[in-house]
């Protein structure tokens, strides 16, 4: 099993560059709002028991996919230091059940990233949507870093189309395509 790892700011395109992996690939896509869509209609969002539960389905669905050998991307918005147990956890349970673990910074231009936070189709998921929540997300959290004590394939995609990024990814990581 592979878990291919993308993080990045809100709106620098993890989730449509997860599905043109997913399009090249046999991949599947467990981006981080299936999470949070499952369990919001039960604990309101950023309490403690809907974080509780949020993070024990990720982990567990990460878990059983590497121990059933099913390929996956996850999407991740990663802040540095305050997410690092949770990168922790969510290695060890790759590892532990025989996968591998590829990271993936998606990265590009902050004006680029202000334009495609406006775009419609992130109303779909209820995700950060305005410049002022995700200009509180730049300000309150550092989420241009890469995760701690692993390496990551750094991507700039400001110009790149999400099937040129997952295509670069899949070169990386010597993923096989599709066909």
């Amino acid at each position: 099993m592979k878990l291919i790892f993308i993080y990045g700011s809100p709106a620098v395109g993890k989730l449509t560059v997860a599905k043109a992996i997913a399009a090249q690939t046999d991949f599947k896509v467990f981006h981080n709002h299936l999470t949070i869509d499952a369990v919001k209609p039960v604990f309101e969002f950023g309490t403690k028991s809907f974080w509780k539960l949020v993070h024990q389905f990720r982990i567990e669905t990460i878990a059983e996919a590497a121990r059933e050998n099913v390929d996956l991307v996850y999407t991740f918005c990663y802040a540095k230091d305050l997410d690092d147990a949770h990168v922790a956890e969510t290695t060890k349970v790759v590892e532990e059940n025989g996968g591998e673990i590829c990271f993936v910074l998606l990265t590009a231009e902050k004006t680029e990233i202000e334009k495609r936070v406006l775009e419609e189709s992130r109303l779909k998921f209820e995700k950060a949507a305005s410049l002022e929540l995700l200009h509180g997300f730049w300000e309150n959290y550092e989420l241009f870093s890469p995760v701690n004590e692993r390496e990551s394939l750094i991507i700039d995609n400001t110009n790149l189309s999400p099937e040129e990024t997952a295509k670069r990814i899949i070169e990386h990581f010597k993923i096989t395509e599709n066909g």
